[in-house]
């Protein structure tokens, strides 16, 4: 009896850590920076100022609707474990984003900004400063520096994005990316830094930041080698999109 019951207990926590492997605290603090160049490698010294946060292989499954994806979760024993992070800060002009990626196979075609980059491999950030409105801010970036950033319109899963009007100047992100040559491991590191401005997310309430104030967000990836995986930040239910399950960003 009493190794049966061992037995059972080895089998469910062996599906949990598939299921939450790393599983993150809810909330990240924000750290204040002077405003620097966007280079790619993450080589300021701002960045040093502030800790990597772990994005988690959550599954490998895509549903296609009407041009949204929806993950489950199933990661299986084969599928191959990618690292992935990311640093956030902010400045009294915007927000600092880098990711670094660890990877065999960079797969990226698309040339162009505004286009399904979330096909191909892509970091995503999800900003939603305003928790009354069921609206966020959507920015996706790929290995060959096209950017895909839209405001995002939800209406109980009902969502839609929507193009920056007069996508320039002061409003303009800022982005880079730097590839690294594959290693004695047969790896590939790339990184994605990219500096969004409050004056894109005009008129979302709740921006700029002050200190102490709190957004909902979520960070992620979608890596294609031969089938797409996904991770998160924060694990949520279906989609990317469910920003219920948003984490909590605090900035200090």
């Amino acid at each position: 009896m009493y190794q049966t019951v061992k037995i059972f207990l080895v089998v469910i926590l062996s599906c949990f850590n598939k299921a939450y492997l790393f599983a993150q605290s809810e909330s990240i603090k924000v750290r204040h920076t002077g405003d620097f160049t966007v280079t790619g490698d993450g080589n300021n010294a701002a960045w040093n100022n502030t800790a990597w946060n772990i994005i988690t292989q959550r599954g490998n499954k895509i549903l296609q609707k009407e041009g949204w994806y929806i993950t489950t979760e199933q990661i299986s024993a084969s599928d191959v474990q990618y690292a992935t992070a990311f640093k956030i800060l902010y400045s009294g002009k915007g927000i600092y984003c880098l990711f670094k990626c660890e990877d065999s196979l960079i797969t990226a075609t698309m040339k162009e900004d505004f286009a399904q980059l979330y096909k191909e491999d892509v970091v995503e950030v999800f900003l939603r400063p305003d928790t009354t409105l069921p609206l966020y801010f959507e920015y996706e970036l790929s290995p060959l520096n096209y950017e895909l950033p839209i405001l995002v319109v939800n209406r109980k899963g009902n969502a839609m994005g929507w193009k920056p009007y007069l996508y320039q100047g002061a409003r303009k992100t800022m982005h880079a990316i730097k590839i690294k040559e594959k290693g004695i491991d047969n790896r590939i590191e790339w990184t994605a830094e990219f500096f969004i401005p409050y004056a894109l997310l005009t008129p979302i309430g709740n921006v700029p930041p002050a200190k102490g104030t709190q957004w909902r967000a979520n960070f992620y990836r979608i890596d294609y080698d031969s089938q797409p995986v996904f991770s998160s930040w924060q694990l949520t239910k279906e989609n990317f999109h469910d920003y219920e399950r948003f984490g909590v960003i605090e900035f200090e």
